[in-house]
């Protein structure tokens, strides 16, 4: 099997967890194994687990990854299918209550938009799917086929920032009546018919935004990422950090916006020594987000939106 992607922010992300031998650390988004594999290579010894809700992901690595899935002593590596909101749980499973670090690289990977069948791009004609978890029921096809216009309105505004929105909720609410909208084609061939010709020559591909934000809402990104956040943080042991890739304007303000809640507290004036319940949890490692460097920007074209945050727990 292949799993053809190329890790963003690959040594930023991993060298800002500052991994220490012995260490437990989670890989919340494992998809082709690319930043897990770079800090396999820096450990001597430590334990891996990486979670993944999407079965081809897990079924690859489980071949490309072999030789650290079989250690004869303690595997140093262990696969979770399922989604990150429940590393908790998960976690709990394998009898981990604490960990020393743990990374997310959000969005969709390169090799699900590549499968024409998963039904993710635009660039290809498929059946509208776009499933991050093959298993759950809810599809792009429900969505487009059965929200009323104003939910479609709502979505493609809230999670794709499309200024057309209302436009194209209508359009595809009179495109549905005559039969169902199936497949990726039809929907990016309603899209173009809703957004005037002027600003379809300019901002990249004229269905780019409905894709992502129709994406958003079938896999519930933005609440699975604030949940998981907010597990993350309190699994970390002292000292351990968490490094977030984020790659549009929603999830990196839900990152920035949780590091804050946990990094800041409010000190009533006048009071000489901060009480231990209001001292903070995180301590941001750098202030600012990092983003790729020239080489990568031309080197790899998902770099481009690329955000990374740290944060390291007191």
């Amino acid at each position: 099997m292949e799993f053809k992607h190329t890790s963003v922010l690959l040594h930023e992300t991993i060298d800002n967890l500052a991994p220490q031998n012995g260490g437990t650390y989670v890989d919340a988004t494992f998809g082709g194994g690319g930043h897990a594999r770079y800090l396999l290579r820096k450990l001597d010894k430590g334990n891996l687990i990486g979670f993944d809700q999407d079965q081809y992901a897990i079924d690859t690595a489980q071949s490309n990854f072999a030789a650290f899935l079989k250690e004869d002593s303690q595997p140093r590596l262990q696969l979770v299918h399922n989604n990150f909101s429940h590393l908790k749980e998960e976690l709990a499973k394998l009898g981990i209550s604490g960990i020393d670090g743990i990374y997310y690289d959000l969005g969709v990977s390169s090799p699900q938009l590549d499968q024409a069948e998963r039904g993710f791009s635009y660039r290809f004609d498929a059946r509208l799917d776009m499933r991050m978890d093959q298993s759950q029921d809810f599809d792009a096809y429900q969505l487009v086929n059965q929200y009323d216009q104003k939910q479609l309105a709502d979505v493609l505004y809230r999670y794709g920032d499309e200024k057309f929105s209302r436009q194209i909720a209508r359009k595809i609410v009179e495109r549905r009546r005559g039969k169902p909208i199936e497949t990726t084609f039809e929907l990016v061939e309603i899209i173009k018919e809703a957004i005037p010709a002027a600003a379809r020559r300019r901002g990249g591909h004229p269905a780019k935004k409905s894709f992502q934000a129709i994406r958003v809402e079938v896999n519930h990104e933005l609440d699975v990422l604030r949940a998981s956040l907010e597990e993350a943080i309190s699994l970390l042991n002292p000292g351990g950090r968490i490094s977030v890739i984020t790659f549009q304007s929603l999830e990196d303000k839900i990152v920035k916006q949780t590091f804050k809640k946990y990094s800041e507290v409010e000190i009533p004036r006048g009071m000489p020594v901060v009480p231990e319940g209001i001292k903070p949890t995180l301590r941001l490692v750098n202030r600012k987000s990092i983003t790729a460097s020239e080489e990568e920007l031309a080197e790899n074209n998902r770099s481009h939106s690329a955000k990374l945050r740290v944060a390291e727990k007191l």
